[in-house]
């Protein structure tokens, strides 16, 4: 199955997509693969809002603004949902998850990138109408959107025991 086809099952189905993929076995190069197209899709998702931004207040050049943009998406997103997966991890450990630090960090990565293509969508209202109540309602799916994978990718992913406990 393709990565766009398992995107779109993760809607209707997404717990079976992350059993799907910890039933491929540990692959930590696959994990980074996730992260790192998610953020940069993120990065790009940018790209409208910041456009309006730099247009209407010329003190700080788009440049600078794609720049700031790429340092926090490139560089530091992937160190911070490294620590959120492995908090995430200990959270369920708690809670009584039998999961790897693996399936959490791959639960985080695949939701962030299963819900890109909706932050894409995002930038776009915010690019073409700014700030406003069309903004917030579209932030507030978003993050509800973000949540409903990630809780259900972390109960697939904790819900049984790897056989490493990495």
């Amino acid at each position: 199955m393709s990565v766009t086809q398992r995107i779109l099952a993760s809607w209707r189905r997404p717990q079976a997509v992350v059993r799907e993929l910890l039933a491929a076995g540990q692959r930590e190069d696959r994990a980074l693969v996730i992260l790192m197209v998610a953020c940069l899709i993120i990065f790009v998702a940018q790209w409208p809002a910041l456009s309006r931004a730099a247009y209407l207040d010329e003190s700080v050049p788009l440049d600078a603004r794609l720049g700031g943009a790429l340092m926090g998406t490139l560089f530091l997103l992937p160190p911070l949902a490294y620590g959120l997966a492995a908090i995430s991890h200990l959270v369920a450990r708690v809670m009584g998850g039998q999961g790897t630090w693996y399936g959490a960090r791959l639960a985080l990565f695949w939701s962030l990138l299963v819900i890109a293509p909706l932050m894409l969508l995002q930038g776009l209202v915010l690019g073409f109408v700014g700030p406003g109540p069309g903004a917030s309602a579209m932030g507030l799916i978003v993050l509800a959107g973000f949540l409903f994978q990630w809780v259900n990718a972390m109960i697939a992913a904790e819900a049984s025991r790897g056989e490493t406990g990495q």
